[in-house]
């Protein structure tokens, strides 16, 4: 990429996007494909007077895991990890896979199981709440955007404003634009999300709306909540495939029922859908809700960080919510989904029209 994007990006994630003080602890790991960003976000941090400590991994290694690893160290959580992510005071975690599709042979069972024995450092990263994924261009990456290498960069930079002078004011103008949709969402008791192969209605009284503009994510671009774990009724048809552990699962449909899936349909890769909505009792409910409000995303590039901030779409986790949102639902798997309801559809507040055909109305 151009060496002013990763300048650009370093500041971004160290200056926006994560709270970092002088002193402040930070750990910053991604694939050795990612190392000129991991770099820049080195030097900008020990600018800004942390201590940055640095993990690389290598390409092939979580296949390597997988294939080698036996029950008891697929299981295994290192209390070595609990002890480091109770002392950061942040993580950067910077995403570089050479081949999205690696672990498309490995088991469910074993990513299910090490997803399970994860959840504890999970929670204590969630609840220290200053973390942020981003994603660094690979030819895996822009072969799944159907892309070449160089278009997809520039996709990139230009999701997270690397391409304007100040990416940090341009991120604050989104946030600004994101929060009076945040608060028409905080007002609402009932959402309805309906379209031809599509109608779903949950509840949403009393819980939270976050507005995420890029403080978690980069890039970003969303209004999220966690429903009422209980609320759900009707079916959903997701318009675009998702990539899971190396697989592909395409034409999913859910049907709920007092907020539990109850009938669960896909056109690819079927089974691997119902293994992970089996991974544990709340892996059925609905973990999220969130609005994609990032209008400089418009086209599907199968990477979930993208895909669910496209403008004129929604997205669904089955799943662990959010305990900021007020959710109460916990599992070790957050799956999102989305729905493009940019041709015929319309998202309901209370009865409202919030989004009609993808643009918003409030």
């Amino acid at each position: 990429m151009k060496a002013e994007w990763i300048d650009r990006w370093a500041r971004l994630l160290v200056r926006y996007s994560i709270r970092v003080e002088r002193g402040s602890v930070i750990k910053v790991r991604g694939g050795v494909d990612a190392e000129p960003l991991i770099r820049a976000v080195f030097a900008e941090l020990l600018r800004a007077g942390a201590h940055p400590r640095v993990t690389v991994s290598l390409p092939g290694m979580t296949k390597l895991f997988y294939d080698c690893a036996s029950p008891a160290q697929l299981s295994y959580l290192s209390p070595l990890d609990l002890h480091e992510a109770a002392h950061l005071d942040g993580i950067i975690s910077i995403r570089s896979e050479r081949n999205t599709r690696e672990l498309s042979s490995v088991d469910p069972a074993k990513q299910v199981a090490t997803s399970r024995a994860a959840k504890p450092l999970s929670d204590i990263i969630l609840k220290n709440d200053n973390w942020v994924g981003t994603l660094y261009p690979t030819d895996g990456y822009a072969q799944d955007a159907d892309m070449s290498l160089g278009e997809f960069e520039t996709f990139v930079a230009r999701a997270m404003f690397l391409d304007k002078a100040d990416p940090v004011a341009a991120w604050k103008r989104q946030g600004a634009g994101q929060r009076s949709l945040a608060a028409r969402l905080q007002r609402a008791k009932t959402v309805r999300i309906s379209s031809p192969d599509t109608d779903l209605t949950l509840s949403v009284a009393g819980r939270t709306a976050v507005s995420s503009d890029g403080h978690h994510n980069m890039p970003c671009g969303e209004v999220f909540t966690a429903p009422v774990e209980d609320s759900a009724e009707g079916h959903i048809t997701y318009t675009y495939p998702v990539t899971a552990y190396g697989r592909e699962i395409s034409g999913i449909r859910l049907e709920f029922s007092r907020g539990v899936v109850v009938k669960a349909s896909a056109g690819k890769n079927e089974p691997f859908l119902r293994k992970m909505l089996a991974t544990d009792e709340g892996a059925r409910r609905i973990g999220e809700l969130g609005i994609g409000a990032n209008y400089g995303i418009s086209r599907f590039t199968g990477n979930i960080l993208f895909d669910e901030k496209i403008g004129g779409t929604v997205h669904l986790a089955v799943g662990n919510a959010y305990a900021k949102c007020g959710g109460k639902n916990k599992s070790a798997l957050h799956w999102d989904m989305i729905k493009d309801v940019r041709k015929g559809g319309t998202v309901y507040f209370d009865g409202a029209v919030v989004q009609k055909d993808g643009r918003l109305v409030i």
